[in-house]
């Protein structure tokens, strides 16, 4: 949906809750347009005193008010190309969106303190986070504004509605924020499926803080749930979610001696990996080197890798021996071989049985 609504020069209204990524998305149009050369400029609209929007936007000549000691170009001239980002529209004055509807209509703006119009070539992508409909009919938006800007509307829903790009958004933060140029932080397959069921009242911005904050802390290291302290997660996902994966626990347990086996050998290769060569092929692929100056062991480093796609592919099962063998589409007992050959788990796990 994006990629074909970058394309076109049409007005983008963007709706969604706070913290769901709508700069983001106006981002992508943005870059994904033919006018992806040219500057893409935000500017929240709640974030400026409504005496200053104006300037802001239109800009003013030297001595339009107290204080204009030089002319100063707004934003719709510095976007002069490119894409103007009104974040927060739903919170702009009457007086200014009556001014804004002008310039979307006629493509002009008057800066503040002369009477000439300056033309502008600006594609408009505006965000907010308000019912604007149920705005209009309170009679605090513009119904004709609304319909100006609402030519290709674009829903982002919030996090807890897709959660299934939980574990996506974890790797792509953790590098996002990996400190100094250190190894991002690792998170195992088994922690993004343990956040699933919270709720991200904060929504993308919480869980990006939260990466952040682990980045921090935990530098190359791979990590699941029970391994972060709880005062480092939010209060509700330090309580409700580690209850839930406790009671996962307690069910593998219980399962039988199969799944207790392979829970012990997820735990400990889960636990005890600090290093993840599978980072280095994606680094491959974004046109880094795989091989290191001094050169490195192939078998041993090969074995790390194999090791890391096993681990993650238990913790993804919940230690399920034949389930893990079946999404490596390896016989159970070649599985249960490599296993004891890593010397990653203990000798029951080559005993267990379905």
């Amino acid at each position: 949906m994006v990629a074909r609504v970058a394309k076109t020069a049409a007005t983008v209204l963007i709706c969604g809750e706070s913290g769901t990524g709508k700069e983001l998305v106006a981002r992508a149009i943005h870059d994904g347009s033919p006018r992806a050369k040219h500057a893409f400029v935000p500017i929240n609209c709640a974030a400026i005193p409504r005496e200053l929007l104006e300037s802001e936007l239109f800009g003013h000549r030297k001595g339009a008010f107290s204080g204009a000691i030089a002319d100063r170009k707004g934003r719709f001239e510095l976007a002069n190309g490119g894409t103007l980002f009104l974040d927060e529209i739903g919170d702009m004055p009457m007086d200014m969106q009556v001014k804004l509807l002008r310039v979307l209509q006629e493509g002009v703006i008057d800066p503040v303190g002369t009477a000439g119009q300056i033309p502008v070539d600006v594609r408009v992508v505006a965000a907010t986070h308000r019912d604007l409909e149920a705005e209009c009919a309170a009679g605090r938006f513009r119904e004709d504004l609304f319909f100006r800007l609402n030519v290709l509307p674009l829903k982002v829903p919030p996090l807890r509605e897709r959660s299934e790009d939980i574990q996506a958004l974890l790797d792509h933060f953790a590098a996002l924020h990996a400190v100094d140029g250190a190894r991002p932080v690792i998170f195992a397959s088994c922690l993004g499926a343990a956040l699933h069921g919270y709720g991200w009242p904060g929504n993308i911005r919480e869980l990006s803080n939260l990466v952040y904050r682990l980045s921090v802390l935990f530098s190359g290291q791979r990590l699941r749930l029970r391994n972060i302290p709880r005062d480092l997660l939010p209060s509700k996902m330090a309580v409700e979610q580690l209850r839930d994966e406790q009671a996962t626990d307690d069910e593998i347990e219980n399962a039988g001696a199969e799944r207790v086996a392979g829970a012990a050998a997820a735990s400990l290769l889960c636990d005890g990996m600090e290093r993840n060569p599978v980072e280095d092929i994606i680094c491959v692929a974004n046109g880094g080197s795989l091989l290191p100056r001094e050169g490195l062991a192939l078998k041993e480093y090969l074995g790390d890798i194999e090791k890391n796609i096993i681990e993650e592919a238990l913790c993804r099962t919940g230690g399920n021996v034949s389930k893990t063998a079946e999404l490596l589409q390896l016989q159970r007992t070649t599985l249960i071989q490599k296993m004891n050959k890593l010397k990653k788990i203990s000798g029951g796990a080559s005993s267990a049985s379905n």
